[in-house]
Formats: C-alpha cells, structure tokens, sequence
C-alpha cells in the first residue's frame, strides 16, 4: 500500500470460476501481508454452490482494519475450508451422509475477477 488505507463495511468478492461439477464450494478470504512476509486473517466468505459455474458474487464478513503504507492486500480463493467448513462431497448429496465423494477442479479466470473493498473517504 503506497498510503495507510482503512477498509470499514462488507467487503463484496466476484469470482470468475468455473468447475467440473456443479456441486461446489468457494470460500475467499483477504488478508493483510506486512512487508516481513507476515499475513494476518482479514475477513472471509463462504458460499455453497449448487450450480457452480460463471461469475459469483461472495459477501465477506464485516470488517474494520487498516492496511499500513507497505503492507500488501492477498486475495485467497479455494474451494473449499475444512475443517471451518463441512467438506462437500460434490455430488448434490447432503455431506453429513454422503457415500460418495468427487473432486471437483476450479479455474479462476483473473479477468472476470474483482474484489470491492468499502475503502473510508474513497469516492
């Protein structure tokens, strides 16, 4: 960050993603990189997807932090969070019961994705 920069509000994360199965899991968390190569847990997201496929819109936990001038903001997608989140078992089956279990291969296109940070006294 070239300025301290404050982030108040609902961060908003719109991933590109595209998987084999429809079935799927995304999870997206931001994190605050200091220039050491430390990272601290910002705010995270979760969604549960039962036709994956396409532009997806992830609000984030509400949040109140300041990245300080030279810290960097990391943008981390997976397809999943285990053990904060029950693992899917990609085939439309309730987890808790599934029998069978299926990996399922994300491809994140960085065009189509943005993330909207409520930046204070941005405009």
């Amino acid at each position: 960050m070239a300025a301290d920069t404050e982030v108040m509000g609902v961060p908003v994360a719109t991933i590109d993603d595209r998987t084999e199965h429809a079935d799927a899991d995304l999870f997206v968390r931001i994190s605050d990189v200091a220039p050491n190569g430390h990272s601290t847990n910002v705010t995270d997201g979760y969604l549960r997807l039962r036709d994956a496929g396409g532009a997806t819109t992830i609000e984030l936990d509400a949040v109140a932090h300041r990245f300080a001038t030279g810290h960097r903001i990391r943008l981390i997608v997976a397809g999943g969070a285990f053990p904060l989140y029950a693992i899917n078992p990609g085939t439309g089956e309730i987890p808790t019961t599934a029998t069978v279990r299926v990996a399922n291969r994300h491809t994140v296109s960085l065009a189509g994705t943005r993330v909207d940070l409520p930046v204070v006294g941005a405009r």
